[in-house]
């Protein structure tokens, strides 16, 4: 078998069998998808995806989330002009997360903020600092 850079996949009509095998749903059948500019890693926002979600998102080179509120389908942009253009989608060791490379026009956030992220702002955190010598474990 090649490699999955290889592979060919089947999103035609429905989502890969082959995906969606690799995939770990929540209760509400849905998968997280973390979304981050392609170019500058900056973390936009969070969405959750269903298997028609992925699917849309995966061949039509714009991002599709499944919106728990309003139990209906979503392309970012449609009604605010904030287009995300899909770049890659990678899926998590676990198959319970997805991370969406984008190139984002404007706001991410329905607040008009760049990133959802910069509207919800910091949490007081006590900052980790790496011993002295410490090297990474290989």
């Amino acid at each position: 078998m090649g490699s999955e850079a290889e592979m060919t996949y089947d999103n035609t009509v429905t989502l890969d069998p082959r995906i969606k095998a690799r995939l770990k749903y929540d209760e509400q059948g849905l998968v997280c998808a973390v979304v981050q500019q392609y170019d500058t890693h900056e973390v936009l926002m969070v969405g959750y995806m269903d298997d028609e979600a992925l699917r849309r998102t995966l061949t039509t080179g714009r991002v599709t989330f499944w919106s728990r509120s309003r139990q209906e389908y979503w392309r970012k942009g449609d009604t605010s002009g904030h287009v995300q253009y899909v770049k890659s989608v990678r899926l998590d060791c676990d198959g319970d997360a997805l991370l969406i490379e984008v190139d984002q026009v404007g706001a991410a956030c329905h607040t008009g903020k760049r990133s959802c992220f910069d509207e919800g702002g910091p949490l007081p955190a006590v900052v980790g600092e790496r011993p002295d010598g410490q090297q990474e474990v290989a």
